[in-house]
């Protein structure tokens, strides 16, 4: 755990782009919203491993959305209702029942349903939010830390190694951490 927080601040704190940081925020929040082991979670996990994001990023964000799936557990479940008995989708519905990749994707459970459309829906905002984050992250709130006494301690310690054997020469000679 130490090793993946130690790489999560060598990716703010580096070269690394705001863009692949925050996509694999975004792409965390689907995952960790709903079991692991839904169709569309192997999907986008799959995506991950092809395209270019922080896989650190994403796997903290899976374990931190996972923990936020709890506190949003009604909402999901009302979302997923609603959805499932709406009269004018039931038809919809029952006809996607037949198929077998809608089986295997499980939406007709309705947590699993209300996750992957809260999801999906609230994922390019989650997008936004984290680039924006990191963005002030880098330009304020790196820079106003630096001046602490207790960051020079921690520069000292053994996290900070480790945190510096991954970050390399070029982050050091920046000032970074």
């Amino acid at each position: 755990m130490l090793t993946l927080l130690a790489k999560l601040l060598h990716a703010l704190n580096s070269d690394s782009s705001i863009r692949q940081i925050a996509l694999a925020i975004a792409l965390g929040f689907i995952v960790g919203l709903s079991p692991i082991l839904t169709l569309h979670n192997i999907a986008i996990i799959f995506f991950v491993l092809i395209i270019r994001v922080h896989l650190g990023s994403f796997i903290l964000a899976v374990g931190f959305f996972s923990g936020v799936s709890y506190l949003l557990s009604p909402a999901i479940v009302q979302v997923g209702e609603s959805l499932l008995t709406q009269p004018s989708l039931t038809g919809f519905f029952t006809s996607l029942y037949q198929l077998s990749l809608f089986k295997l994707a499980h939406w007709h459970h309705t947590y699993v349903l209300g996750a992957f459309v809260l999801g999906v829906t609230l994922c390019v905002p989650i997008y936004f939010i984290s680039k924006l984050i990191i963005e002030k992250y880098r330009v304020h709130i790196m820079t106003f830390f630096e001046k602490f006494r207790i960051v020079k301690a921690l520069k000292a310690s053994k996290f900070y190694s480790l945190y510096s054997s991954f970050a390399g020469e070029s982050s050091l000679s920046k000032g970074g951490l």
